[in-house]
């Protein structure tokens, strides 16, 4: 069952107001909603825990009447990028087929995404005065290490053994050939669809390149400016609707575009990409390139900083982070075993702290080939948390607390100035009855 998208195919008939805070009302429908979603995880949770939704919501609520009351605002293209995140989510659960989706939720996407917008916007409000709330909060290496001695010493996490790497990425240069291939097969079918009439949407999905929209038709959805690359951009934002645009190349490959709609900052386009063929001769060109890297720092004639910047890919995260390479999962730069990407995993393998690897090929989400070399930072043996050594990770645990008493605070001094109402259904909630007994709310 879908849990990207808490709206469902029926709704209660009747619902009501269970909770008010300031002017922000909470629904039975949006406990029942946020219930629902938990038990798709968690089956066992048991009655009480309407109680818990119920708080975290009147939490969530408090903040956005706040933010309101200070002008806290948010974009209508960040609600729109958000929105469009969380549908191509829901896309993808239903292996792109929108049918499928409006059979599930009794509404097309279109009307998913207008249901949700309130949502989200308030999802956003209450973060981002989450945020203004915690902006000033700092930790002390004293408050840090004190954090760490209030642990007792059999309840100190055990960490696994974890490796930090570091990487040039490199991307193979293509030859002139192949590059007039592609420019040739774009050609055609741009004059398919201006001159023959030919639909474009079928045309992207019969030979665009690209893997994210090529199925979809090229449709890129709502963008906002500043997420495509340079040539992209000034292109698609130069465009009349339904206008289709010149060939243009990209480090991608060629593209023709087409503007489907425009809303101030925001566009959504489609288009469709032919990628120039990468040879076996432009690898083994590649290959050498990296070889000779390598031995240049090997030697100590460049620093492996050095060639990140003059070598390296610059649309590679690791770029601009000195070649370290961050784990997903965790936003630091410490990767368990586990979660190393397989190529790097079994490239590294018997490699001592310092080395360096041969060229490591790899392929990009979107398909496109690469070649990096790898140097293993860092290699930890498993462990009880110390203080020293993890210190990184114990800092950000103890400023994380940190910012989670700010806003205990804050809510409760906030709910001692807010008006609060919670309804007969969970007025005997205990986590509830103890909110109210240590705020004192002015009721009009």
């Amino acid at each position: 069952m879908p849990v990207l998208v808490q709206a469902q195919p029926e709704k209660a008939v009747i619902d009501k107001v269970v909770a008010t805070v300031g002017s922000e009302i909470i629904l039975l429908s949006e406990v029942q909603e946020q219930i629902s979603y938990a038990r798709q995880q968690q089956p066992d949770l048991p009655e009480e825990y309407a109680c818990v939704v119920l708080q975290n919501q009147l939490v969530q609520k408090l903040l956005v009447n706040q933010a309101k009351l200070d002008s806290v605002e948010v974009r209508e293209e960040e609600v729109e990028n958000q929105l469009e995140a969380r549908v191509e989510r829901l896309r993808t659960y239903f292996n792109q087929d929108e049918q499928a989706i409006e059979e599930y939720y009794g509404q097309n996407v279109n009307a998913i995404k207008e249901q949700m917008r309130g949502d989200m916007r308030s999802q956003l409000l209450a973060e981002r005065m989450q945020a203004k709330i915690t902006e000033k909060a700092t930790i002390t290496p004293s408050e840090v290490k004190a954090f760490f001695n209030a642990i007792p010493v059999d309840s100190l996490p055990y960490f696994n053994s974890e490796v930090e790497v570091r990487e040039i990425v490199y991307k193979p240069l293509v030859n002139a050939e192949e590059k007039a291939k592609a420019r040739a097969r774009i050609e055609e079918y741009r004059q398919r669809i201006t001159e023959g009439g030919e639909s474009f949407a079928e045309l992207a999905k019969k030979y665009s390149d690209d893997p994210g929209s090529g199925s979809k038709g090229g449709d890129l959805g709502w963008q906002k400016r500043g997420t495509f690359v340079p040539e992209f951009e000034a292109t698609v934002y130069n465009l009349e609707p339904d206008q289709i645009s010149q060939i243009i190349e990209t480090e991608f490959g060629f593209h023709i575009i087409q503007l489907l709609e425009r809303r101030g900052n925001l566009v959504h386009a489609r288009h469709i990409l032919i990628r120039p063929e990468i040879t076996e001769a432009d690898l083994d060109l590649a290959i050498e390139k990296l070889d000779s890297i390598r031995q240049l720092i090997l030697s100590n004639n460049v620093t492996f900083s050095t060639a990140v910047k003059v070598f390296g890919d610059k649309n590679t995260s690791s770029y601009n982070n000195d070649g370290r390479v961050a784990n997903p999962r965790t936003g630091n730069t410490f990767f368990e075993v586990a979660d190393l990407d397989t190529n790097i995993f079994f490239a590294i393998d018997g490699l001592d702290p310092g080395d360096i690897t041969e060229p490591v090929p790899f392929r990009a989400p979107d398909g496109t080939r690469f070649f990096r070399l790898v140097l293993l930072q860092s290699r930890s043996k498993p462990h009880k948390a110390d203080l020293k050594q993890d210190y990184n990770r114990i800092q950000a645990a103890a400023l994380e607390q940190k910012k989670g008493d700010y806003i205990e605070h804050w809510v409760l001094d906030k709910l001692q100035k807010t008006y609060l109402s919670i309804g007969n259904l969970y007025k005997d909630c205990p986590n509830l009855q103890l909110l109210l007994a240590q705020t004192q709310p002015e009721r009009p």
